[in-house]
């Protein structure tokens, strides 16, 4: 990290500088708790740096207090700034920063929830995780919580938000819902059929997947990574691994690297097209949803051909990959051939329909500063004029090393959501290509015999958007995982892209997100 940014915070902020550790790309800076908000304030402001996670760690054991920290993202300078605040058991209150920055809002909920550190002054202190009939005093990521706890019911009842006024009425929805699809709870108050407010409910199957990871050894957690969210399995897998290599100081082979790449392509191919096809079938498209879903099968066909699997998993470890897929060049480049040829046919085909532009444009419009605000990531993030992609600010993999565009676009609607997807899907076309032309023989994997005491961020980009990990490593075990999926930041803007939209729009927006129930139930 370039020294004027700790200068600027020194002069700034000397006097409740506790402490100072620079470690890879991360630079931590313990302050003062009283101190946090104007920390935080100052750097999401003055340096317009987003705020990608906030995670509480239990270090009683060892430093005798809880922890929070704020991971700030410097995306120019490939960097990241972690505030630390020491939170003391007897006292465990914080300083809430949403009423700064919006996006803290479901992290600090998530802490108050797992750990029982409340956050003062935060605008909705209601239970975000653990539901009314979780017992009091009982915070499941506290290290005296043993998992295989069974806390007993209590009452309690949820408050929803409610708008009054003449006509309105409200419209429940899930959390079971007709499909496949996992619960999630949607409450909708319309005065007719506009939308006057929305608001969401999940953690129905919360899986309790960070307290997993302190309790299986580390070459298994790869396999839990990599099931966190099903369809986004190699970019999880890639975020951990990348933590781990961090902390062991480990570089993978340069094969590996581009194996990655590939893989990672692979999955956000047929995530697209999944999406794609998606919108097609709620706009009643369904020649456009029945051709888009043959090109994602054909993909999953080739996944599984050449990996055996249709999620891509398995491939992935700790120090590189686990097979070889240079013996299926020919057959991937071939099948992207023909793919871009199909797909360019359908796009041209679907963006041609009056009857899909009817319902796509304007149609759940995203404003750039409510975005912006709730630091919405991925493709979503793009439609609405956020030039952000992590395979470009914070090279991983091969990245670094290639030649590719991040599409954005500023309208926000269902119509440019569908066409960043579209553009993202030649890009992955042409980072596989040259991923080929540029790979050489040699290891595909780096044997790491021992992981170090350390703590380091993973971080990959998903096909729904920025996926990190943070890692902290004890005697060769997990110390402590945080998880954010993208979804976790981007289902709130549901709520907004909703908005004096017509009731029978809702699943044609919420397509369009391509919200995972799975990567916000952690």
């Amino acid at each position: 990290m370039k020294s004027e940014y700790t200068d600027s915070i020194r002069k700034e902020f000397g006097s409740v500088i506790l402490d100072e550790n620079v470690s890879h790309n991360e630079t931590y800076l313990t302050v003062k708790r009283e101190s946090a908000v104007k920390v935080c304030d100052y750097l999401y402001h003055h340096f317009d740096a987003p705020i990608v996670s906030i995670f509480a760690t239990d270090e009683r054991r060892t430093d005798g207090c809880f922890k929070i920290h704020y991971v700030f993202s410097l995306d120019k300078e490939d960097a990241f700034i972690i505030i630390k605040i020491n939170i003391d058991e007897k006292s465990p209150v914080f300083g809430s920063i949403t009423h700064k920055i919006p996006s803290a809002n479901w992290y600090e909920r998530e802490i108050q929830d797992m750990f029982g550190l409340v956050p003062k002054g935060h605008p909705d202190p209601r239970r975000l995780i653990n539901f009314e009939d979780w017992p009091p005093d009982s915070y499941p990521l506290r290290k005296d919580f043993d998992i295989r706890t069974k806390p007993p019911r209590v009452k309690g009842e949820y408050v929803y938000r409610r708008v009054e006024g003449e006509g309105v009425y409200e419209i429940p929805v899930g959390p079971v819902h007709a499909g496949v699809i996992e619960p999630g709870h949607f409450r909708f108050s319309v005065a007719g059929e506009p939308i006057l407010n929305l608001e969401i409910r999940h953690s129905y199957t919360h899986k309790g997947v960070e307290k997993l990871f302190e309790n299986i050894s580390i070459d298994k957690a790869v396999f839990l990574a990599e099931r966190v969210s099903g369809d986004n399995s190699v970019a999880h897998a890639v975020a951990f691994c990348q933590a781990i290599e961090k902390i062991a100081g480990a570089k993978i082979p340069k094969r590996a690297k581009y194996t990655r790449t590939i893989l990672l392509e692979l999955e956000r191919l047929y995530n697209h097209l999944g999406d794609i096809a998606g919108i097609a079938t709620d706009v009643a498209y369904a020649f456009g949803a029945a051709h888009a879903n043959r090109l994602k099968e054909e993909v999953m066909q080739l996944n599984e051909s050449v990996t055996g699997s249709r999620l891509l998993r398995g491939m992935n470890t700790i120090g590189g990959v686990r097979r070889d897929i240079g013996g299926s060049e020919e057959i991937i480049l071939e099948k992207l051939s023909s793919l871009n040829l199909d797909f360019s046919e359908l796009m041209e085909l679907l963006f041609a329909s009056p009857s899909v532009a009817d319902r796509i444009e304007t149609t759940g419009r995203l404003y750039n500063d409510i975005a912006k605000g709730l630091h919405v990531v991925g493709p979503a993030g793009r439609a609405s004029g956020i030039v952000r992609d992590t395979r470009r600010d914070h090279p991983y993999a091969a990245y670094g090393e290639l030649a590719f565009d991040v599409p954005v676009l500023k309208s926000g609607d269902v119509n440019a959501r569908t066409r960043v997807r579209s553009d993202e899907v030649y890009e992955s076309i042409s980072l596989i290509e040259q991923a080929f032309s540029r790979i050489s023989d040699g290891d595909i994997k780096v044997n790491i015999r021992e992981i170090p005491d350390g703590y380091a961020l993973g971080y990959a980009e998903a096909p729904r958007g920025e996926t990190l990990y943070w890692v902290k490593t004890s005697k060769n075990m997990i110390e402590r995982c945080k998880v954010r999926d993208p979804s976790f930041c981007n289902w709130l803007a549901i709520e907004y892209a909703v908005l004096d939209n017509i009731v029978p729009d809702f699943p044609i927006i919420n397509k369009s997100l391509s919200l995972s129930y799975s990567g916000n139930d952690m």
